[in-house]
This record gives structure tokens, C-alpha cells and sequence, in this order.
């Protein structure tokens, strides 16, 4: 077995620089909440994966699923009828809103695919010019060139123009300026109702059901990208469950698989019949693994009610790191839904209370400099989150 070092020089030879000096540390297995590096020492997950590994690490149901498809058949082309593939759609569909589903690779490669979908849709029905869509600013997409587009954070696209034109962002929670901005080429609102990647912001109900009411009345498609807060992040299956509303297409990935890359672009009709032979396609995309694994991921968290778990262990973290605000002053404001939570400092210290954390074994995400992020697997306990409530609190004491 390689050392650490051996593995960070061979990195930093071969690898494209996209991440810089990561943290130091190559896990080698994990279990439920933990992970143990090279030398043993175990670190418990508060990050998921950036909310990937939502049933916890080498979950038995889906260790067995990848591992007896992988003996049976990895990959065969879309050519031909893939049982798994079937499955997976049918359980999506039977538990949500959607009423069809194309399987991709990720999460951006979801959202593309709801883009080129919006504006087929407008293109078969008489309205070529019906290609704008909205966005919102702060939001997260993905990192294609279109994706890049949607995304409403500058910082993302600065290094990439000219972008995928006839995006546009708008502030979240102002219905007026999201009004001013339609025109006649709209044809669809994209949102992630629950923004993750700019520090967890939830849109307001109110805000999310004028959007709908909006699109309603302008004859717009609203899209909304569950790719980090839905399949039980946010303590419901989906997120819009919070709103009140149903997208017309929604997209899915991350928790998808439980650790194993596939995302899921889910349509209503008349939406989804827009797609017809050979206007969209993929590789590698509804392979027999992934499905496989998509369908054991998603059958634990539907039958073993991991998103209820997720809602009742998300309010007693908030409830936990509310308490820590009321005794740290820098700590201006906890929020977010079930699992899915954003700690907002006023002071610059949220990369090194991470880096600190790892030292003590706890891993978890920051963004800029003045937010924690925290995206546990929704097999947390009360005893878990005591344990990092602990060792946080002993974190402030020393760096502040």
C-alpha cells in the first residue's frame, strides 16, 4: 500500500491542478458515519460526500446490488432494453410527480438535459424564439459551458466567456424582478428550491408559489434541480414537498446512487414527450451498475424512511447549533432544512474551524470564508451529531 506522501506526490505530478492542496488525508474504507485513513485513524462524515453517500459508507443493500451487477453485466448499449433502468424510472415516477425519467451521469449532465428539453419543447410546439430561461443568483448548476450559464454565481463563470448565451439570473425571493425579467423568448424558470453550493438558502414558500403561479400565467416551464437537496436531504423525498407546488421537470443526482455517478432528468407531460428518438441520448448514461445501484440507493431511503429520519435528526442538529449561537456571538444565523444546514459567521474563520475539525476527526464543508456546511448521511443519530456538537464547541475555544 502506497503512503500518504507517495500518493499527494504522485497527485501532484499527474493530476490536473483543479483542487489545489487538498486536505491531507486518503481515506482507505468506511463504514455507516466513519472513515478510516491509510494509518487507521477514524473520522466521522458530516459532509456525505458534498451530499453524496446519503446512506452512510458501504451500506450493505447497496454494496450487494454493485457487486452482484457488476458479476452479471456492467454496461451494454442504450440499443437495448435494461431491466434495471426500467426499475429505477418506474420507482421515480411511482414516487413523485414526474411521469418519465432519463438517466445521465451526473447531476450537470441532468440539468442539460432539462435545458435542451425546455426548449425542444417550445420548438416543437410553433415557438422557435422561446429558448431565454431565468435563473437565480447565488444558485449552482453545474460547470459545463450551459450549466456554467445557468449558474448565477460570477466567480464560476469569469474564467470561461463567451457563455452559453440567453441565461439570466435574477435575486431570489423578489417575485417583481423575476416578473420584469420574462420577455417573449422565455421559456422556463430553473431554481434550486433550496440553494446548496452559495451556503444553504432556502427560498421562501411564498416566494417559490408565486413562481408557480407566475409560471402558470406566462406559459413558462419551471424546473427545479434537486440534484443536492432532494431524495430526503431536506427531511421530505423531494424538496418541493416543503412549497406546496410541483415542478414540471425536475432533476436528480448525488444521493442517486449512494456514492456510484448517475443523475436523473424527471419530466411531466406534455414535457417529457417533447424528447422524442434521437433528440437526446448518452453513453454511458442508464447503464445496468448505475441503475442497479440507483435502485437499491433509493429503495433503502423510501422503505427505511430515511428522510423522516433526516427531518427529525435535522431539527435536533439546528435546535444543537442554535444553542451554540446563543453562547458564540459570531455565529449570526443557522439555517436551512433536515440535513442540509448552513452556519453563517461573522468572522473570516470558517476554513480553518474545517481544517481544525479534521484534525479532530470530523469532516465537514465551508464556503467563502464565513459559512459551514454541513451534509450529513441521513443515517445520523443524536449521538453522532452530540459527538460533533462536542468537538466544535472545543474548536471555538481554541481559535476564537
Amino acid at each position: 500500500m502506497m503512503t500518504l506522501d507517495e500518493i499527494i506526490a504522485l497527485d501532484k505530478k499527474y493530476y490536473l491542478n483543479t483542487f489545489g492542496d487538498r486536505l491531507p488525508v486518503c481515506f482507505a474504507k468506511g463504514q455507516g458515519m466513519k472513515l478510516w485513513d491509510l494509518e487507521g485513524k477514524v473520522y466521522y462524515d458530516f459532509l456525505g460526500g458534498i451530499a453524496v453517500n446519503a446512506l452512510g459508507h458501504s451500506h450493505p443493500a447497496l454494496v450487494n446490488a454493485i457487486t452482484e451487477q457488476a458479476r452479471k453485466l456492467i454496461h451494454c448499449s442504450n440499443y437495448y432494453y435494461i431491466e434495471s433502468q426500467a426499475r429505477l424510472a418506474q420507482l421515480i415516477v411511482e414516487n413523485s410527480c414526474c411521469a418519465r425519467v432519463f438517466f445521465a451521469n451526473s447531476g450537470a449532465e441532468a440539468n442539460e438535459g432539462a435545458i435542451k428539453l425546455a426548449r425542444l419543447y417550445f420548438r416543437k410546439k410553433g415557438f422557435p424564439k422561446k429558448f431565454e430561461i431565468i435563473t437565480l443568483e447565488k444558485s449552482f448548476h453545474g460547470r459545463t459551458l450551459a450549466t456554467l450559464a445557468a449558474t448565477g454565481q460570477t466567480k464560476y463563470q469569469k474564467n470561461y466567456s463567451p457563455l452559453t448565451p440567453k441565461f439570466l439570473s435574477v435575486p431570489m425571493n423578489d417575485i417583481d424582478a423575476l416578473e420584469k425579467a420574462i420577455t417573449e423568448y422565455t421559456c422556463a424558470i430553473m431554481l434550486e428550491p433550496i440553494q446548496g453550493e452559495s451556503g444553504v438558502n432556502p427560498a421562501n414558500v411564498e416566494y417559490i408559489q408565486k413562481v408557480r403561479e407566475l409560471c402558470n400565467r406566462k406559459d413558462l416551464i419551471l424546473i427545479f434541480d434537486e440534484v443536492q437537496c432532494g431524495l430526503g436531504r431536506t427531511g421530505k423525498l423531494f424538496a418541493y414537498e416543503h412549497f406546496g407546488v410541483e415542478p414540471d421537470i425536475f432533476t436528480l443526482a448525488k444521493a442517486l446512487g449512494g456514492g456510484f455517478p448517475i443523475g436523473a432528468l424527471c419530466a411531466k407531460e406534455p414535457y417529457a414527450s417533447a424528447f422524442e428518438p434521437g433528440d437526446h441520448g448518452s453513453t454511458f448514461g442508464g447503464n445496468p451498475l448505475a441503475c442497479s445501484a440507483g435502485f437499491a440507493a433509493l429503495s433503502v431511503i423510501i422503505n427505511d424512511k430515511l428522510y423522516e429520519n433526516s427531518a427529525k435528526m435535522g431539527e435536533y442538529f439546528m435546535d444543537s447549533l442554535n444553542g451554540l449561537k446563543e453562547k458564540y456571538s459570531f455565529i449570526t444565523e443557522v439555517r436551512g432544512k433536515g440535513l442540509m444546514i448552513g452556519v453563517q459567521l461573522d468572522l473570516p474563520k470558517a476554513v480553518e474551524i474545517k481544517k481544525k475539525c479534521f484534525e479532530k476527526g470530523f469532516l465537514i464543508g465551508s464556503v467563502g470564508d464565513n459559512i459551514i456546511r454541513v451534509l450529513p448521511p441521513l443515517i445520523i443519530t443524536k449521538e453522532d451529531i452530540d459527538l460533533f456538537i462536542e468537538a466544535l464547541e472545543s474548536v471555538f475555544s481554541v481559535i476564537l
